[in-house]
């Protein structure tokens, strides 16, 4: 496995390149496959642990309330969980939590007596105006070595990935 050496706030960091591991142009696919898992791991992980030690709280939750911050109507739980792109299942347990922690609230949906709407408390929305502009201030520093430009083409070219997964893969030729 390939190390390579970063520096980050004056201080040497060696990192482990795994996906270069996998060495041939052949095999490039899976070498950005695992770039994209890296990041997004120490990505989570960083703002995973700023979140809990500034305010107590989950990224989960953090994910729940931006979502219904988003939504001044409130949202259902199914159309929660295809927004936080987890099981209905996964999110009633979150949900029960936060209810009681008396930053969400639970509604009957008037359209339907048989769901629920979530909706913020003024609780939840000002917890969440407190932590949404360091959120935002903890993923600009985590990106400030890339330019604006190559923030705009990585972005682009993430949603021509995105695109090309979301219409199907191409026939295998075997």
């Amino acid at each position: 496995m390939e190390r390579r050496e970063t520096r980050r706030a004056g201080a040497s960091m060696v990192l482990p390149d795994r996906e270069s591991a996998v060495r041939t142009d052949e095999d490039l696919e899976i070498r950005i496959w695992l770039r994209l898992l890296i990041c997004v791991s120490l990505m989570e992980k960083e703002i995973s642990a700023r979140l809990r030690s500034a305010f107590g709280v989950t990224i989960a939750r953090f994910e729940v309330l931006a979502q219904l911050y988003r939504v001044e109507s409130g949202l259902a739980m199914k159309e929660l969980s295809e927004r936080l792109m987890v099981s209905k299942g996964n999110v009633t347990g979150l949900i029960a939590r936060m209810e009681n922690a008396g930053l969400i609230v639970r509604r009957r949906d008037p359209a339907d007596g048989r769901a629920h709407m979530v909706h913020l408390t003024a609780k939840g929305r000002k917890l969440f105006d407190t932590m949404r502009p360091l959120h935002n201030q903890w993923f600009r520093n985590m990106m400030h070595r890339l330019t604006r430009r190559d923030m705009k083409q990585l972005h682009d070219l993430l949603q021509i990935l995105k695109v090309n997964l979301a219409i199907g893969f191409a026939k295998d030729v075997t």
